[in-house]
């Protein structure tokens, strides 16, 4: 294959360097690639999208004019992170996670953090998802952020930036263990000689930890998959999960609460459920205590929870952590709790609750990519360099309106990794989405869900809105490895 063709656009590659050099770490995948002969490129692609079609691997779009249940889109070129750099991302991402479990805690107890004047008050009690019935609660083990997708993108300065975090219930891990099972299906020759961190031990490890938050009454934890049903966009990751870790998948009829315990309805009776790993938003999860008018949930779940007769995976208000102003202040909340200053920076970030911070938002709206705090799925973002005028005053409109649920951030130029486009390969803009368990120790899956945008150009990487995935290898070279070849042009 001829790769002399590729450009990097002046972008920031996870492949080349700006002279067409392999990366560290990916010497070996290049050569392979300019070792594949024409047309092998895009009929390996096929096989991969049959293995996907055969697999059944979808997603859902709600609203999607075509229909909900999609397969999922992958690209067979996949992403390596040189083990020497993935050593400092698992540092940054256990210390984050680390001082975020510490402050969803204080911020539902004795609040010091507020008390002492690093978070401001009205940042935690006007948050979206902060749970006021949350408040005195202490989860099994003191742990309430169990499993966490921190979306990590790579600046044009080649540092790796901390996008946001997902804490409520992150989605997209049961994509990265069967990307990697669809490339062992149709590329099995590109792992060769090469030592590829394995992800398969994923569902292993969840177990572990699901076990291990278990209530002390429970020496033989019975764990439960809570799913909203089969029209959740999730819905594969639900059943695939519980199927991988042998457990049940439930829905909030199947679970019913007797003397604030939790029983599992099943053809023998009532079973005593210790654990649920539940994929249903809080709002949903008892009508008793939140929204009334679900029909989704268990009532009476949050009494059972607070007589510490079940565990709750993640546990109910750990939304907070979530919200996008209060990740403006994850730094000095590290340095709050751990006193230590984050090895993963932020993206600068300004708050629009803050009136001076709005002002400037306000009057540079043009240059910056404005968020909803509370949103996900890449919806209501607006991208100031490339919004049309009416557009940004439609979004300075409602900034006014309700400045404390927007921020803004520079437009980053997000890294690039090559993807393939009939038989040969173009850039295209990718995140990175590591997941993270918290149990008796905190476990950070190697690699993660890289979320690549299909369309030229675009800079939106969600499955809803048209983006795909790669797979993520982490990627460790020999003792005494050799130089980096020549250039694929030479």
């Amino acid at each position: 294959m001829d790769l002399r063709s590729y450009v990097t656009d002046g972008f920031w590659d996870e492949l080349f360097d700006e002279s067409l050099q392999p990366r560290p770490g990916a010497e070996q995948l290049v050569r392979r690639l300019a070792a594949f002969s024409h047309g092998e490129l895009a009929a390996r692609q096929r096989a991969a999208d049959k293995s996907l079609l055969t697999m059944g691997i979808t997603f859902n779009v709600y609203g999607h004019e075509a229909g909900t249940e999609k397969i999922w889109p992958f690209d067979i070129v996949p992403r390596v992170i040189d083990a020497a750099e993935w050593t400092t991302i698992e540092r940054g991402l256990k210390q984050r996670i680390h001082a975020l479990n510490l402050f969803i805690d204080d911020v539902y107890n004795q609040r010091r953090i507020v008390k002492d004047g690093v978070v401001p008050d009205w940042l935690v009690d006007s948050g979206k998802c902060f749970r006021g019935p949350c408040a005195g609660l202490t989860p099994p083990r003191g742990v309430w952020c169990h499993i966490t997708g921190t979306d990590l993108v790579r600046g044009g300065d080649g540092c790796m930036y901390v996008l946001e975090d997902n804490l409520r219930t992150p989605s997209g891990v049961s994509y990265v263990l069967e990307n990697r099972e669809v490339m062992k299906r149709t590329f099995p020759q590109l792992f060769q000689g090469l030592r590829v961190s394995p992800v398969e031990n994923y569902p292993e490890k969840l177990l572990a930890m699901l076990e291990y938050v278990a209530p002390p009454h429970a020496r033989d934890p019975t764990v439960v998959v809570l799913t909203p049903g089969i029209y959740n966009s999730a819905y594969f990751e639900h059943s695939f999960l519980a199927r991988q870790m042998g457990v049940e998948l439930v829905q909030g009829s199947d679970l019913v609460v007797v003397d604030r315990k939790v029983f599992m309805r099943t053809t023998q009776g009532l079973e005593r459920v210790d654990v649920i790993y539940r994929r249903i938003d809080d709002d949903f999860l008892d009508p008793q205590v939140f929204r009334a008018d679900s029909v989704v949930g268990v009532p009476g779940l949050m009494d059972a929870y607070r007589a510490g007769n079940v565990a709750l995976v993640n546990a109910p208000g750990t939304g907070i952590a979530d919200d996008k102003a209060v990740y403006a202040y994850v730094p000095q909340i590290i340095r709050y709790y751990l006193g230590e200053d984050a090895i993963l920076p932020n993206v600068p970030t300004f708050v629009c609750g803050e009136p001076d911070q709005c002002q400037h938002v306000l009057a540079n709206i043009d240059k910056l990519v404005v968020k909803p705090a509370n949103e996900s799925g890449g919806y209501g973002i607006v991208l100031g360099p490339r919004a049309t005028r009416q557009q940004l005053a439609d979004c300075r409109d409602r900034i006014k309106a309700n400045p404390r649920n927007f921020v803004a951030q520079p437009m980053l130029a997000l890294s690039r990794v090559p993807t393939v486009v009939g038989d040969s390969l173009e850039g295209r803009h990718v995140d990175l989405r590591p997941f993270i368990l918290y149990g008796e120790e905190i476990f950070v899956l190697p690699g993660g869900l890289t979320r690549v945008a299909l369309v030229k150009g675009s800079l939106v990487v969600n499955s809803s809105q048209g983006g795909g995935s790669k797979d993520t290898w982490v990627v460790h070279r020999p003792t005494g490895d050799s130089p980096v070849p020549p250039s694929p042009s030479s």
